[in-house]
Order: C-alpha cells, then structure tokens, then sequence
C-alpha cells in the first residue's frame, strides 16, 4: 500500500516597503503562533526582536528563536537551499514566512516559490503590508506599489491607529484602484490574527512538565488585550454536505470567486466523478491547488470547506456551495467530462514520498 502522503508546510510571503511594519507583524504572529513551529526566512537582514536572532547581515546563518521556531538570514539565491534545510523532518517546522527586503519585488520570490521543485512546500499567499499613514507619499515615490498589490493575496492596512476615517476610506479605494482584488484588513502594531496566515496545531510543544518559559510565553499578556478582538477583521464561513460536488459547477464556483476571499481550505467529495479519492483543496487568492488522496476504508464521505475572508457574503457563499451539490447522480460519460475541469488545479502526490 502507498504510505499516505506528508503533509506540505505553506510558505508565506511577508512583503511591503520599508517602514511599513513587517518585522512587527512577524514578530506579533512568532509571539502568538497558536502551537506553530515556525520557520522565519528573512531577506532584508532587518532586526527581529528576539535576542537570538542576533544574525542581521550574516548571511547563511540559522538560529533557533527558543520557542520551537527557526530563523535564517539569506539572500535570493540561497531561498532554495534554505527551503530544503527548513523542511527536512528533523525540523517539524508547521509554516515558514519569507520576510522580504522592503524594496524586493515580491512577485519575483513568489515566482521562484512557485517553479521550485521541492515537494515539502506549498504556497501560503503573498501578504502586502502597508502603512496607512504614509500610503500616499509611499506610492507617490513608489509607484511600483501598485504592482505589488496586484499580486498580493492578502493587504494588511497597518497603523490605522494614526489615520482618520476619511483618510484610511481613501487608503482602501485607492488599494482597489491599484488592481488589488486581495482581501484587505485593518491592524495596529502589525496585530493581525495568526489564523489568518497559520492553522492552529492540536499538538502541544512539550509535555505538561514545567519547562523553561519561551518567548512567546513571556511576551503573550502584554499582547492580550490588543488581540481579544482580532476576529472581527474577518469572516469565516463553514460549509459541509454529505452529497458529492458536481465537479463542473465547483469550479466555475472557484473561478468565480469574490473579492476578498482570501482562503479557501478542506477537502472535496467528487462522489462517482472520481470515487477512490477525496480532494484536498488549498486555495490562497487567486491560487488554487486540488491533491487527490485515496479514501480511508472507514471514512465518511462527504466535503469540508472552511473559507476566511475580509468584507464576503456568507450566505452567498453558502448558496453558491449548495448549488454545486449533486442533485442525483449524473451518467458516468457526463461526471468523466466534468472532471476534466478539475486537472488543471491537480496537484499529484508523489509516489515515492513517504
């Protein structure tokens, strides 16, 4: 029997202009990365605040941040090695975040995360950080910027705090002008809810022996009271059925998409369209990737999706999944065809992964 296959950690790129909060951003979800083992890949050489990340300018340096997590200081040409020292077993790594340099070209480091032939990884979005309250002087001497939201899959609006209404309402409008269709959510400090980037674990670190306290431990009350309330920055709508998906109306669904649907995660049942396998779906922005994977004996069959965005309709949503249910089972000539739709999303394991 074929071992099942091992699970791809996201990569996620952190990018925006110099001054507009990254590093802070980092930092917040390294404090409060719900069980994650992170791996940080950074390329700007700026200063994350923990001390052992003493490595700024030592290219080709690894540290360990103390709290199960992992950092690198690289330049581009070394992001494939450090890929592969990052998502080797030993590592147990859940995520890793590219912290661009503030005047990279984030959609160059997506390209190279997107050819790359390591099998570990899978792209977890490009993340556009931007200051609300320099925005405009920003793009003015950067007009490149527009490009860069373009690509973005998720905008963070950081430092509203210095904004007023009608200001941070031209901010957004002008996001939208620049080609953005990426979900946009406001932050303070750079306090944007992990969930949005990460899955929780259900694993713990350690056992429930007392242990050294790590970073995150020490730092997590000062943060409390800012974070109570992230959530509300975005939707989150659940869906499930125990009747298959016509594959058909599924994607034209997925290619129809809104605006501010940032993710989409689960998996798929095709019912009689492909009736050895489920589907795991990962969808990031306009990014869209189905792995098959065969059914375990015991298993119910049925489709779980969760989908996270900013300013979505949920009920729309729901309706729109609904929709694409099976109304009964279709002839198995029409139900092949349908699934023709769905290859060029498919993403096969490979057979000698273990």
């Amino acid at each position: 029997m074929t071992p099942p296959r091992a699970p791809q950690i996201p990569v996620v790129v952190l990018a925006g202009f110099l001054g507009s909060g990254k590093t802070t951003l980092l930092n917040h979800l390294l404090r409060n990365r719900a069980g994650n083992r992170i791996g940080v890949i950074v390329n700007d050489f700026g200063s994350i605040e923990i001390d052992a990340m003493a490595v700024a300018g030592q290219v080709g340096s690894t540290v360990s941040l103390g709290n199960g997590c992992l950092c690198c200081a690289v330049d581009a040409s070394e992001l494939d090695t450090f890929l592969e020292t990052l998502t080797r077993p030993a590592a147990r790594l859940d995520v890793i975040v590219i912290e661009a340099s503030g005047l990279a070209e984030p959609q160059e480091l997506v390209r190279m995360l997107l050819a790359s032939d390591n099998p570990h990884i899978r792209y977890g979005g490009l993340v556009e950080v931007v200051d609300a309250a320099e925005f405009v002087t920003t793009r003015e001497r950067h007009p490149e910027i527009d490009r860069h939201l373009g690509v973005a899959d998720l905008v963070v609006l950081n430092k509203t705090d210095r904004v007023a209404q009608a200001e941070l309402d031209a901010v957004r409008e002008a996001v939208a002008t620049a080609g953005s269709r990426a979900a946009v959510i406001h932050a303070e400090f750079g306090r944007v809810d992990p969930e949005l980037l990460v899955d929780p674990v259900l694993r713990p670190d350690g056992d429930d022996t007392a242990s050294q306290l790590t970073f995150e431990d020490l730092l997590l009350d000062t943060d409390h009271e800012h974070d109570s309330h992230m959530h509300a920055a975005y939707e989150s709508v659940s869906f499930t059925t125990d009747v298959p998906m016509n594959p058909r109306r599924f994607i034209e669904f997925l290619d129809s998409r809104p605006e501010g649907l940032y993710r989409i995660k689960g998996y798929v049942d095709f019912g009689a369209g492909d009736p050895g396998n489920r589907y795991t779906l990962h969808s990031v922005g306009r990014f869209l990737r189905f792995v098959p994977q065969p059914w375990s004996r015991d298993e119910p069959r049925c489709t779980q999706l969760v989908l996270i965005g900013s300013g979505i309709d949920a009920e729309a949503l729901d309706k729109g999944l609904s929709d694409c249910r099976e109304p009964e089972q279709g002839a198995g000539g029409e139900l092949e065809r349908s699934m023709w739709g769905i290859l060029r999303y498919v993403q096969q394991p490979d057979d000698d992964e273990a």
